[in-house]
């Protein structure tokens, strides 16, 4: 796993948590430890997820590129879900490149969910249009 943001390597690594949710393209939670000194940072605000409990969210910074509330995490998740503690979550969309295996990540459509889609993933995936009721 790879992620670029602000022209530099943030975060490289190869250990991830991934997540798989109904309609949805995989979720890669990867190890805070493994995001370059300073490109985590705390963010207001806060979601509930029904399955995993109550997210923070974090601004990723790199150079002078910021983007706002692009990552999240769970500091206390349900205890299915216990294994991402630890580990931050990213919106692909609103990074300048995230791969995987060497492949470029497409972001799940709708700028709502994180899900990173790949050749080996097939749809349909919630987000496109008219998938709100699904």
């Amino acid at each position: 796993m790879v992620v670029r943001l602000g022209g530099m390597v943030i975060c490289e690594t190869d250990h991830s948590l991934r997540v798989l949710e109904t309609f949805h393209p995989p979720t890669y939670y990867l190890p805070r430890d493994a995001f370059v000194d300073g490109a985590l940072q705390p963010a207001d605000g806060s979601s509930f997820c029904e399955w995993k409990g109550m997210a923070r969210y974090l601004d990723l910074r790199a150079g002078d590129r910021v983007a706002a509330r692009a990552g999240w995490f769970y500091p206390m998740p349900t205890s299915g879900f216990a294994d991402l503690v630890g580990h931050v979550a990213l919106y692909p969309g609103l990074m300048d490149d995230c791969q995987v295996n060497g492949e470029r990540v497409q972001p799940q459509p709708g700028g709502f969910y994180g899900g990173w889609i790949t050749s080996t993933v097939s749809g349909p995936f919630k987000g496109i249009p008219g998938s709100g009721g699904w």
